[in-house]
């Protein structure tokens, strides 16, 4: 069965978010390097330490995207 109009945008919405944390995690990973390259270990590792709940967080958003497109998850009507 095809998604209704607002399951699709709620699907849209989760994945895109979930993309933004995947490339918000990269971009921490790259200045993570950039400073313990210059000599921040200290710093660089607590950017490591972000950019890992980033994914988890990514990984759960995308989870959560595939049960909308399931069906497990719906979106009703705001009263």
């Amino acid at each position: 069965m095809p998604l209704t109009k607002p399951n699709q945008q709620l699907h849209r919405g989760l994945r895109e978010a979930a993309v933004l944390f995947k490339w918000s995690r990269i971009d921490l990973m790259k200045l993570a390097v950039r400073l313990s390259e210059a000599g921040n270990e200290e710093v660089a590792w607590e950017l490591l330490k972000i950019g890992s709940n980033f994914s988890d967080s990514e990984d759960l958003l995308t989870a959560f995207a595939e049960e909308v497109k399931a069906g497990r998850i719906v979106r009703g009507k705001v009263e």
